[in-house]
């Protein structure tokens, strides 16, 4: 679990592990029909997608494989979204990736970007690798936008579980580069 990111915070976050407490809320993310827009997939019920998400989270713990963030509003304590370092398998290739997701009810206020610098700095900080990438559908402009702001540009073009994605990417050079200026 060396890639979470316990007890950290932004300047309106808390991160914390994910625990099934949070499923009655998380579960209105999967009932959003919005949320499945950017992604080709056979869904089942949102209760079945929601347990199989936090069956997915409790894999990457027990494995080292990195994981989602349970972000919460540091003023109501609500549980806002997720955001984490993933290990992915890319072309054979295993890359850490930023991932996030946020509940509909605070999209477009910038809780994914504030979560998604915040986990590429600590990364960086740790030396965890030497670049980050964001998987992201060819359809997914508000997610595409967020890789931007994280300083991230577009690696390649591949497939991933059956969608067509672009891998954003940010290398630990560009980033110093960044935070020298």
């Amino acid at each position: 679990m060396k890639y979470l990111l316990k007890n950290q915070e932004s300047e309106r976050l808390l991160f914390r592990e994910v625990n099934l407490s949070d499923f009655s809320d998380w579960l209105a993310f999967h009932e959003d029909p919005n949320t499945a827009l950017y992604w080709n997939a056979t869904l089942e019920s949102p209760e079945k997608e929601c347990k199989k998400w936090y069956d997915k989270q409790v894999y990457r713990y027990e494995n080292n494989l990195g994981g989602m963030n349970a972000l919460l509003d540091k003023t109501s304590g609500k549980l806002i979204g997720h955001c984490g370092l993933l290990v992915q398998k890319i072309e054979d290739k295993l890359e850490l990736e930023i991932g996030y997701s946020i509940l509909p009810e605070y999209w477009n206020q910038g809780f994914a970007i504030e979560s998604a610098k915040k986990c590429r700095d600590f990364a960086f900080d740790h030396n965890f690798s030497d670049s980050l990438i964001s998987i992201i559908s060819l359809t997914n402009t508000p997610s595409e936008k967020v890789a931007i702001k994280n300083g991230m540009t577009i690696d390649k073009l591949t497939e991933y579980n059956q969608n067509t994605v672009n891998i954003f990417r940010i290398t630990k050079s560009e980033w110093e580069r960044n935070n020298k200026t």
